[in-house]
């Protein structure tokens, strides 16, 4: 019987195992064949909106699931909506693991293309900010035309906290939190600015000339706001408030 025979039972060995690097070199090979995709092509990228300034996107991958490959033409900012861990593997690059807390903000230069994989049992939840001026930003940024040229620096408010994270191609990423009843002081936006809501937001803008206007948006929704505004924000809901600006 074949199971008995030493020599017949190598050779079957032999012949799995070729089968098995045949597989693996065919599978390599049609993944290195296969097209790159544009981000506005792969299924878990949502645009939200476009325009001059920035392109968002809000990127739902299911658990366990994988992105296709897709092409990152432009610098973007990042913000994970929920402690999350990924694989990412950059096109001639080797894999990477990493983990993401809630409310993450990441620069990220490109061009690049890469997938990732969603490592949890829960989506892998991010808003995706582009910049689409491409580093050639108005010199000084707009943001520092009232001689506000902080990049980075923590500020305790009445019942809060402003924390400057960074300025990245004349874009400057802040994470604001309120406690209920807290205040962000009166300051002018000579730059339009985008608005990530980490935490469910009753907010109440007092706008110097206009009056109050409400800020509502759930968790997960992006706001594109208009420059001119001289103001002062309250948390006047019952939650903590958690918000991401990316001022330009």
């Amino acid at each position: 019987m074949l199971e008995s025979c030493p020599m017949n039972r190598h050779r079957v060995f032999l012949l799995v195992v070729n089968v098995t690097l045949l597989a693996a070199a065919v599978l390599a090979a049609a993944q290195a064949a296969a097209p790159i995709i544009e981000i506005t092509a792969e299924p878990s990228h949502h645009l939200l909106f476009e325009n001059a300034y920035a392109r968002a996107f809000k990127i739902d991958l299911a658990p366990q699931a994988s992105m296709i490959v897709h092409h990152h033409r432009h610098d973007y900012i990042f913000t994970v909506l929920a402690p999350s861990k990924i694989e990412n593997d950059i096109v001639g690059k080797a894999p990477f693991l990493r983990n993401f807390q809630e409310g993450e903000t990441v620069f990220v230069p490109g061009p690049f293309a890469h997938t990732a994989k969603n490592l949890t049992d829960k989506p892998f939840d991010v808003i995706a900010v582009e910049l689409m001026q491409d580093g050639k930003s108005q010199s000084p940024p707009l943001w520092k035309v009232n001689g506000d040229d902080e990049e980075r620096g923590l500020h305790i408010l009445n019942g809060g906290t402003h924390d400057i994270l960074f300025a990245k191609d004349g874009v400057r990423a802040s994470d604001l939190q309120l406690n209920p009843g807290g205040v962000l002081p009166k300051h002018h936006h000579n730059g339009p600015q985008v608005v990530i809501a980490i935490t469910d937001l009753d907010l109440r803008s007092d706008v110097e000339g206009k009056g109050p206007v409400a800020i509502r948006l759930k968790a997960g929704e992006v706001a594109w706001v208009k420059a001119g505004d001289t103001h002062t924000v309250t948390n006047v809901g019952q939650q903590n408030a958690r918000l991401i600006t990316l001022e330009f």
